[in-house]
């Protein structure tokens, strides 16, 4: 329960489950080049600080579009606000080791229409591990029969040693939504309310986005 300075009262419970922006962040796969980098343009010096930031659209808490993979598929500023704010569900997945397959999906009732987050071991891990586990593509495959409409993982990929990126091509091709890079550990499994609007970046294909969830009713 909080309260906003008018003194309403928000019987919700807000989880932040993005990655924050820093030079020490875990990148994919430890590479330099995926670093941010914050510059600083002016100092106080000059009157105001100001700085630019050098940022790999895949790093940290992102959102990929299908024009990722798919040549002819749409860019990151095609999503809309319908898309990224919506119901979704939080699917616990940490009792995996390596890999999601249908398996480990099957019994979690997943319904057309469903934005699911899987949960993992990787969310209770700091720096970047190679060996994380992620979605493969008969795993995919069975989202995509499920009909989801999309899907994110707390892996700075959502696949990994897969060749010809079979999990990224499956879903981006049926214009299925992925996010990627989520932090998940201290949210239960159960349903919530995600906001997850990517910078609306004209033409790129992917983008960073702040992720919250909301567990609970507004109320007044």
């Amino acid at each position: 329960m909080t309260a906003n300075p008018r003194g309403d009262t928000y019987m919700a419970k807000l989880y932040d489950v993005s990655m924050p922006i820093h030079a020490d962040m875990p990148v994919y796969k430890g590479r330099d080049e995926n670093r941010p980098r914050l510059t600083v343009i002016r100092d106080f010096s000059k009157g105001a600080w100001e700085t630019s930031l050098t940022l790999y659209m895949h790093t940290g808490t992102h959102v990929d579009a299908p024009f990722h993979f798919i040549p002819e598929g749409e860019r990151i500023d095609s999503l809309t606000l319908e898309q990224m704010i919506r119901p979704c569900r939080v699917l616990d997945m940490t009792a995996v080791r390596d890999r999601i397959t249908p398996a480990e999906l099957q019994d979690k009732d997943i319904q057309a229409g469903e934005f699911v987050l899987l949960k993992t071991r990787n969310s209770f891990t700091e720096g970047f591990d190679p060996n994380y586990v992620f979605l493969d593509v008969a795993g995919a495959q069975y989202l995509l029969e499920r009909k989801v409409q999309g899907v994110g993982i707390d892996a700075l990929s959502i696949e990994r040693g897969q060749s010809g990126h079979p999990t990224h091509r499956l879903l981006l091709a049926a214009k299925i939504v992925i996010i990627e890079g989520l932090r998940l550990a201290e949210v239960p499994e159960g349903d919530y309310l995600m906001l997850a609007v990517p910078l609306a970046i004209i033409g790129a294909e992917a983008a960073p986005s702040r992720v919250v969830l909301v567990k609970g009713r507004l109320e007044v």
